[in-house]
């Protein structure tokens, strides 16, 4: 399978900070296309004859960008995130968006191009915030909310979790080592868009966010 594709990029990328192969492969001739970057979606333009366009997304739908075809004709676009969890480095992990309209063979073609870059890619259905971050957040807040009750000290969480579970890192340090703020932000992305309670930023979360440097008061 051709993996080639041409990369447009507004906007620093969340996915890629830094030098990675899946930027030095890009092919400036390719009719795939890559839109990269945190301003992505605004220059966005439909290829349908290209094998897959994928668009980097934060935490929003790829709908947002791409819109929903409502006459069940097959798309070729699909949306992109790298997970990194704050100012950490981006992990191997590439959760690659699909929706309902968007063809097998788009779908094929634009994870053999992130694999062919040594990613790991997990395929999910259009939703905010994918999968991990659905999926992590409120278990970040619950053990964020159990802190501020006083079930334990963080040191003492961290340590249960770690030992009971196996975790390599408990969440209150991970969350201190990785931003507190960043987890505001994904956080209450996820609970504006979803409602549902579980994702409403812990206190401590709203606390870094607003005296993050150079928020506006």
């Amino acid at each position: 399978m051709n993996t080639s594709y041409r990369i447009i990029q507004n906007g620093d990328s969340p996915s890629f900070p830094a030098d990675h192969p899946f930027l030095s492969q890009a092919d400036a001739q390719a009719a795939a296309v890559v839109y990269l970057g945190a301003g992505s979606g605004a220059v966005f333009e439909a290829a349908p004859g290209a094998p897959f366009v994928a668009i980097e997304l934060g935490n929003e739908c790829l709908g947002v960008h791409a819109g929903e075809a409502q006459d069940g004709a097959a798309t070729n676009v699909v949306g992109f995130a790298r997970f990194r969890l704050g100012d950490a480095e981006p992990s191997a992990l590439v959760e690659l968006v699909r929706q309902s309209s968007t063809s097998e063979q788009a779908l094929a073609a634009a994870r053999a191009a992130f694999e062919a870059a040594g990613l790991v890619v997990a395929v999910c259905n259009d939703s905010p915030g994918r999968i991990v971050n659905r999926l992590v957040r409120p278990y970040y807040n619950a053990a964020l909310r159990r802190l501020d009750e006083g079930l334990a000290t963080a040191d003492d969480m961290d340590m249960t979790l770690r030992l009971g579970l196996g975790y390599p890192e408990g969440p209150i340090a991970l969350l201190r080592r990785t931003g507190l703020a960043h987890h505001y932000e994904v956080s209450n992305a996820l609970y504006q868009a979803l409602g549902q309670e579980p994702y409403a930023p812990a206190r401590a979360a709203q606390v870094a966010h607003a005296r993050k440097p150079g928020k506006d008061a």
